[in-house]
């Protein structure tokens, strides 16, 4: 799964690897929690933009909002068959850009975080989808929810489950709205390359979602964390 994530790159950065001409301007987060507003990418017959949208998807059918809490992931293999999240894959998919994010073991009786980036830094996209919520009293929301995949070698010792994680040259095809691209898409639903990545404990204080810094991806000995 994916529970915690960082978003720290400049809008600048952000804007030349999404290809979008605006970014919202926000601080550099390190420890994105669910039902957050974080930043996503989405395509619409205006173009495509970045802007905020709530972590755990609801869907447009849902009576309320408290859905929302429990999808902040979606299973990339049943993505198609669950009512919350089929008409989302077919015509609103997003792309969610991150740094890094964060996973837990379970060791010696406690859960050790570790963190999880790309080795040259850079930033990258979650496969994602999006919804638009309308409540009673016409109050909008749009949410999202971030794919998830089997482990590659870099997570398997610390998770089972990994986000999917899109190549920027499949971006294009992952946002467009033609949802008769089906077996296309789910090609794209892998393990990202392990080659790739890398991993490395950090200290438990991102167990909290009101800390935030860069102190919290800083490589900590496990027995120290």
């Amino acid at each position: 799964m994916c529970g915690r994530f960082a978003q720290r790159s400049d809008p600048k950065r952000l804007a030349k690897e999404f290809k979008v001409v605006e970014v919202p301007e926000v601080e550099a987060r390190y420890n994105v929690a669910p039902t957050q507003d974080i930043l996503g990418v989405t395509e619409s017959i205006d173009g495509r933009e970045m802007k905020f949208l709530k972590w755990g998807l609801i869907p447009s059918w849902a009576k309320d909002t408290s859905m929302g809490a429990r999808l902040i992931n979606a299973r990339s293999e049943t993505v198609e068959e669950k009512p919350a999240f089929r008409e989302a894959f077919k015509k609103r998919r997003c792309i969610i850009p991150a740094d890094g994010f964060y996973e837990w073991q379970r060791t010696q009786g406690r859960k050790q975080p570790f963190f999880f980036q790309m080795k040259d830094e850079s930033p990258f996209g979650f496969a994602g989808l999006w919804e638009r919520w309308q409540g009673e009293d016409e109050e909008v929301i749009e949410s999202c929810t971030i794919l998830t995949t089997e482990a590659n070698e870099v997570l398997r010792p610390v998770h089972d489950r990994m986000p999917v994680i899109l190549h920027s040259a499949d971006y294009e095809l992952w946002l467009d709205e033609d949802g008769r691209k089906r077996e296309l898409l789910k090609d794209l639903l892998r393990p990202y390359s392990a080659e790739a990545m890398v991993s490395y404990p950090v200290s438990t204080a991102i167990n909290s979602p009101r800390n935030q810094g860069e102190t919290l991806i800083e490589r900590m000995a496990i027995n120290s964390a």
